[in-house]
């Protein structure tokens, strides 16, 4: 006699929905993506998806804030990991480009929003918002590592964050057009690094 499954709380439903929205919105495309295809991968009814969600939007907008999370997540694990503050702008990009799980990998998403956003004003202006906080951040980080004398003082801390993320989005398009900057990247990395932290190596 088969066990059955236990029946999941409104909780872990909401959960689940939004697992399979985010692998599935990383993998494909925001307009590809159909919210049957999303119940059918959490294991759930459209009507059960539409309970937590009020439309394909919504949930799009609520993965933005969850790889956000994650990635926020994971950068603040990898400075925490790095005792030398000049290192901690790298750690944060290497623990990025080097993330088992491409949900926290955020400028697949920001792509597909800046395609959806010129049509949707509500996706743009989340959007907006959205990468203002992430740049908040990691300008922060850079401001903490002048502070403990890692980053020389003279450095931007603003200006070197959008340039921070632009090179993470740039990572996403070279990947996306096949490796196209594969044998470059890393040369882009270290020149920015060079600059950054006043340090050849």
């Amino acid at each position: 006699m088969s066990a059955t499954k236990p029946r999941l709380s409104a909780e872990e439903r909401r959960a689940a929905v939004l697992d399979a929205a985010c692998g599935i919105f990383s993998r494909g495309s925001y307009r590809g993506t159909t919210t049957a295809e999303i119940a059918r991968q959490a294991g759930v009814t459209e009507p059960i998806l539409y309970r937590h969600f009020e439309s394909k939007r919504d949930l799009y907008l609520a993965c933005l804030g969850n790889a956000w999370e994650a990635c926020r997540a994971m950068w603040e694990s990898a400075v925490s990991s790095e005792s030398d503050p000049a290192l901690w702008i790298g750690a944060m990009g290497n623990a990025y480009l080097e993330a088992k799980d491409k949900r926290g990998l955020i400028a697949n998403l920001w792509i597909q929003a800046l395609t959806e956003a010129s049509d949707d004003v509500e996706i743009r202006r989340y959007l907006k918002r959205h990468m203002r906080e992430v740049h908040d951040f990691v300008s922060g980080v850079i401001r903490r590592s002048q502070e403990a004398g890692g980053i020389p003082e003279d450095r931007d801390p603003d200006a070197e964050a959008w340039i921070f993320i632009s090179i993470g989005l740039l990572a996403t398009v070279s990947k996306r057009l096949g490796g196209m900057l594969d044998d470059e990247f890393r040369g882009i990395v270290a020149s920015r690094r060079r600059w950054l932290t006043g340090r050849e190596a």
